[in-house]
């Protein structure tokens, strides 16, 4: 199933008929009664999630770990030929660190090509790709002229033409994998059902901000728990769009990443799914990146994942439908996916609800509205707190969790102005999230290919400042991390 570019962004019909549905069963059966039904709606749905998030939780807190300290199974004997791909856009803050820690991984020299993609950037991004390239053969830059379109995925897709392969690996420009994680990514591919691989995201600078921080613990949480619980109970992770695999005759088969969607990741595990074949995750295969520091970046990078997610809902779920080998459970468990940037869309509905209660409108009592706070919050919150215990966080990182209480109200308005603008086709293109570069794991990054080259510095980068030192290397556990990711020489394993 080739991706395609004639199905429409918006559905304002759509959207007007459940304007007008609400209106008419207002004034047929009144407002209380109404209202009352959709609270009660409200609370399965909700209680649905709870379910599923406390099942994830579950399943993590009995398995994870042991998958994290015994995962080296069938990484040496399998070297398929394998190209990594990056696109870059101004990126000139953490190109670096990238090329470096891509040149560090741990996979034969003449079996890898590493092609990075310079999409149109306007600062030195081109520049220093061009100055890794002319030390390192194994490194090939394609130059995308500014405007070319496309976003991500057409810089992947301009890349497709340089090599042939048969497993192609995904970095975004501020991901720095460790030396092991294309060997753990590739080990998968001997099953020859799978078409992706994804492997686990840490964020490396959580000391950097108080949203930075709140983002770590989330990743924590998503790669930890829900990814792991996703692969543990029903074999469906999604494919994330960075440090994951994917085969290379399943991506071409497939039409390559659409560059109609703002999220290729999702769209792309959709059509895998689809074609027949599986996603798998593995959780040792680690990959440090850098979390937004603001509130701004916040929103844009959040308003961009829930704008294409909810679109990969709309093109996909009846077609998944209709899917043979798919077991009912698993188009349940596909949809409840799709819909997870829905949900606070309807936590905000409850919310409203909630308001016009308090002012006597609505028939239900507010003790029958409860259940839309408390199974709202106590399951992902379930998988908060296992994530921390399974990344043998240090304990004043627990706080981090009151962080999440305006990062959920901050993402109830995000994914509802998501929804709004998506249902009304209101035009939106893709756009890059801006980073920092304060924080890296590898400890030449800031020197550039002169200094990746040479002899290793004595010392490496200053640890960025926060609040919490990180852990010594001698106490750490084999698969734990403080607010900030360790350097690569303290956590090399």
């Amino acid at each position: 199933m080739a991706h395609g570019s004639a199905r429409p962004e918006g559905r304002p019909f759509v959207l007007l008929a459940y304007v007008v549905a609400v209106t008419a069963a207002c004034l047929s059966f009144g407002v209380d009664p109404v209202l009352g039904v959709i609270a009660g709606a409200l609370n399965v749905v909700f209680g649905i999630y709870f379910c599923r998030h406390l099942a994830f939780a579950v399943a993590a807190a009995r398995w994870a770990e042991r998958d994290l300290l015994a995962a080296d199974v069938g990484l040496e004997g399998y070297t398929p030929q394998v190209a990594v791909f990056v696109g870059c856009k101004n990126e000139e803050l953490v190109v670096d660190g990238m090329v470096a820690a891509l040149l560090a991984l741990d996979y034969p020299a003449d079996r890898l090509t590493l092609v990075v993609v310079d999409d149109g950037s306007e600062d030195s991004t081109g520049a220093k790709l061009d100055a890794w390239a002319a030390v390192e053969p194994r490194l090939r830059v394609l130059h995308r002229a500014a405007g070319s379109g496309g976003g991500k995925s057409g810089a992947l897709n301009d890349a497709l033409g340089l090599v042939e392969a048969e497993i192609v690996l995904v970095f975004d420009a501020d991901h720095e994998p460790e030396p092991t994680a294309l060997r753990r990514l590739v080990r998968h591919f001997r099953d020859p059902s799978v078409g992706a691989v994804m492997g686990r995201c840490v964020i490396r600078n959580g000391k950097d901000s108080t949203m930075a921080a709140t983002v770590f613990v989330d990743y924590l949480s998503g790669y930890l728990v829900n990814e792991y619980g996703r692969q543990a109970l029903f074999e469906l992770p999604a494919y994330g769009g960075a440090n994951c695999a994917v085969r290379m005759s399943t991506l071409r088969a497939l039409g390559g990443w659409n560059p109609e969607t703002v999220t290729e990741d999702t769209d792309l595990t959709l059509r895998i799914v689809m074609r027949g074949q599986r996603v798998r995750y593995d959780v040792s295969a680690i990959d440090y990146e850098e979390a937004v520091v603001t509130a701004q970046r916040f929103w844009k990078q959040r308003y961009r994942w829930a704008r294409g997610h909810q679109k990969c809902l709309r093109d996909y779920w009846r077609p998944l439908m209709r899917v043979p080998h798919l077991s009912l459970l698993e188009k349940v468990e596909t949809t409840l996916f799709l819909l997870v940037y829905h949900v606070p869309v309807l936590a905000g509905l409850g919310l409203v609800l909630t308001v016009l209660r308090a002012f006597g409108i609505g028939d239900l009592p507010a003790v029958a509205l409860l259940p839309l706070s408390m199974l709202l919050f106590v399951g992902p919150l379930a998988e908060l707190c296992v994530g921390l215990l399974i990344g043998r966080v240090e304990r004043r990182s627990a706080w981090r969790l009151l962080g999440f209480l305006p990062a959920f109200a901050l993402s109830v308005w995000i994914t509802s102005r998501a929804y709004v603008d998506g249902m009304l086709g209101r035009p939106y293109t893709w756009v890059k999230t801006t980073r920092s570069g304060a924080t890296s794991t590898v400890r030449a990054a800031a020197a550039g290919p002169a200094s990746a080259a040479g002899p290793a510095p004595a010392a490496g980068p200053a640890p960025a400042p926060g609040p919490a030192a990180p852990i010594p290397a001698a106490v750490r556990h084999p698969r734990s991390f403080a607010l900030a990711a360790p350097t690569r020489e303290e956590g090399d394993r």
